[in-house]
């Protein structure tokens, strides 16, 4: 139990770190910003499983409150911030059936597609909300900043990221659902 209140408070932490200093980088101010945090989504939702998508998607939120940004579309929010890093590891586990290994340029564009997937999954649970509860707010352009953010974070710093946790400091996927690894891939 120790161990388990340590990660979380160590995701908790990283997150914090990731997100307050780029809360003042607003695309679309009170709505979308410049979210670099979003490249921990896949790494939570990979070495921490269920658990990690949660802290994830729970700390967007508390994000939301203490920068005084707390709405109703906070709400769709919390479940988009949890389903897409949820799809991708579901994605490794029931459908690829192995751990992504990202040693190989083709592996890697595999992994890239699956995470811009996921943004726009991501985009496409918010967006709708934006569009029907803030009438005034360009949904397309935050439809496309949601959806930039998630992607391009992910692969730009997460992969990387990803790359150094289990390929040279050995990290192995923790969560509740356990993803194999293929040593051919």
């Amino acid at each position: 139990m120790k161990a388990n209140i340590k990660t979380a408070l160590m995701l908790i932490l990283t997150y914090l770190i990731l997100a307050v200093p780029f809360k003042v980088m607003s695309v679309i101010p009170g709505f979308t910003d410049i979210r670099p945090v979003t490249m921990l989504g896949p790494i939570y939702a990979l070495f921490y499983g269920v658990p990690g998508c949660t802290i994830f998607a729970v700390m967007n939120v508390v994000m939301d409150a203490v920068s005084g940004e707390l709405m109703w579309t906070s709400i769709p929010g919390l479940i988009a911030n949890f389903v897409g890093p949820f799809l991708i590891l579901i994605y490794w586990k029931r459908f690829a059936k192995t751990a992504p290994r990202l040693k190989k340029l083709g592996n890697i564009l595999h992994f890239s597609l699956t995470l811009i997937l996921a943004a726009v999954i991501e985009a496409a649970i918010i967006t709708p909300w934006i569009a029907i509860l803030y009438p005034n707010v360009d949904w397309m352009l935050f439809f496309m900043t949601v959806t930039i953010n998630n992607s391009l974070f992910a692969i730009v710093f997460g992969i990387p990221l990803i790359i150094l946790m289990k390929e040279e400091l050995g990290f192995k996927q923790k969560g509740l659902l356990r993803i194999p690894d293929k040593k051919n891939n």
